[in-house]
């Protein structure tokens, strides 16, 4: 099992998430996190630290998409290791759904 980032991340881009990962396992995207699936260890802390509810157990169904993306997008996006402020839009794009096919940036984001 690992934990995946989720359509609500996108245009928001919290990080509490990744202040508390002991591994270091968040990438960053333009406008999104993903999790790298062979470096999450399934602690499961970075769950309820997420003000938008985007981490989930890739356990849950319907999930194989956001599994297969936050695979691919952590090997091509730079590492996070320090908190950031979200994004200027988040609270705007918090709860809308269907992001992925219309806000997603496969751009990578700038890093620690």
């Amino acid at each position: 099992m690992t934990y995946v980032v989720t359509d609500n991340c996108i245009k928001c881009k919290y990080t509490d998430c990744v202040e508390v990962c002991p591994v270091d396992c968040f990438y960053e995207g333009e406008n999104m996190l993903v999790i790298h699936p062979d470096e999450c260890i399934d602690c499961g802390v970075c769950e309820p630290e997420c003000p938008a509810d985007a981490i989930l157990p890739d356990t849950e169904p319907g999930l194989e998409k956001w599994v297969e993306l936050n695979a691919e997008y952590a090997e091509k996006w730079p590492n996070l290791t320090v908190k950031k402020e979200q994004l200027p839009e988040a609270a705007e794009f918090d709860g809308v759904k269907e992001k992925l096919e219309k806000h997603f940036s496969e751009k990578p984001g700038a890093g620690d």
